[in-house]
């Protein structure tokens, strides 16, 4: 059995940000898409990304001079469940043991935390591992085992992997603080962050 493969699911369409691209947003001199994926790849777990066939441009072009890791297009519009297949196929067809699914509007998520739950998933890589924050609220990344790809790739529209999930027994990840559970997805929630945090 393989390497857990590494989803960044990055086709959304950023339709609540006000025509701005929530993946596109500076954090530390650096747009948040291109960040998060290189805390992926400081890993040397195998790294996907799904981008919109739509718009792929912007965001294709932020992650120029990046290297180790695999992108391929997919259909935003139809939501998370579009990146899930490409990702559990991607997974399938490597033999990885797990899929992780990193989103990348989460600015708190670091190399560390990444690595931890991938220590944590090789410890029962039959079992689901999730995120949660210190008070114990799920949250995110999320390990899929390999068991779970047949049922990822039969996935559809925006509910992601709830239903996979929910069927399963899902071992806890705590990392420090709100990291599992802070996403930002609208201009309010950017500005609230930035003001909490600085950046």
């Amino acid at each position: 059995m393989g390497k857990v493969l590494i989803l960044v699911p990055a086709a959304g369409t950023s339709s609540r940000m006000g025509g701005r691209d929530k993946l596109l947003e500076p954090v530390e001199g650096e747009a948040l898409l291109r960040r998060q994926l290189r805390a992926a790849l400081a890993t040397h777990a195998p790294v996907l990304v799904t981008l919109p066939r739509h718009a792929g441009g912007p965001r294709a072009e932020m992650l120029e001079g990046l290297q180790g890791f695999r992108a391929t297009y997919v259909d935003g519009a139809e939501g998370m469940a579009a990146s899930l297949r490409a990702g559990a196929q991607a997974a399938r067809a490597a033999g990885a043991a797990g899929l992780m699914v990193l989103l990348p509007d989460m600015p708190e998520i670091v190399t560390a935390d990444i690595a931890l739950m991938l220590r944590q998933f090789d410890e029962a890589p039959d079992t689901a591992l999730r995120a949660t924050a210190e008070t114990g609220e799920a949250g995110h990344p999320v390990i899929f085992p390999a068991r779970c790809f047949d049922a990822l790739v039969a996935v559809t529209g925006d509910t992601g992997g709830r239903a996979v999930l929910a069927g399963e027994t899902v071992r806890a990840c705590p990392l420090p603080g709100r990291r599992a559970v802070t996403d930002l997805d609208t201009p309010e929630d950017w500005a609230g962050w930035r003001a909490r945090t600085g950046y």
